[in-house]
């Protein structure tokens, strides 16, 4: 907010002008790189999936309407919690709905 050179007031104090600043670093902290999700996605190729999301895989696979509560709550036991037992749940519908596609494909 520019000073008007007042003493009192909401803009009150010496004038000065504002400086554009440059954002901190730590602004962009948690957001993914491009070469990150490259070595990710190829890793998660190589390697595929561990134990207990084959196990969650399964579950949606042959779940019928309260698969996704099911699929949540032993996702939320295994990772501790809700936020990332709900990603979790919808990567590995990801996973299905590709690998459904690839089967159709083929």
């Amino acid at each position: 907010m520019a000073r008007n050179g007042y003493a009192k007031g909401t803009t009150s104090g010496h004038q000065t002008t504002v400086r554009e600043v440059k954002p901190k670093a730590a602004r962009r902290k948690g957001a993914s790189s491009k070469r990150t999700l490259l070595c990710r996605e190829i890793a998660r190729e190589v390697v595929g999936l561990s134990p207990y999301e084959r196990r969650i895989l399964d579950m949606i696979k042959t779940g019928g309407s309260a698969a996704d509560k099911r699929v949540y709550k032993f996702a939320k036991r295994r990772l501790g919690s809700h936020k990332r037992a709900i990603q979790k749940r919808e990567d590995i519908k990801q996973v299905n709905s590709m690998q459904r596609a690839r089967a159709a494909g083929a």
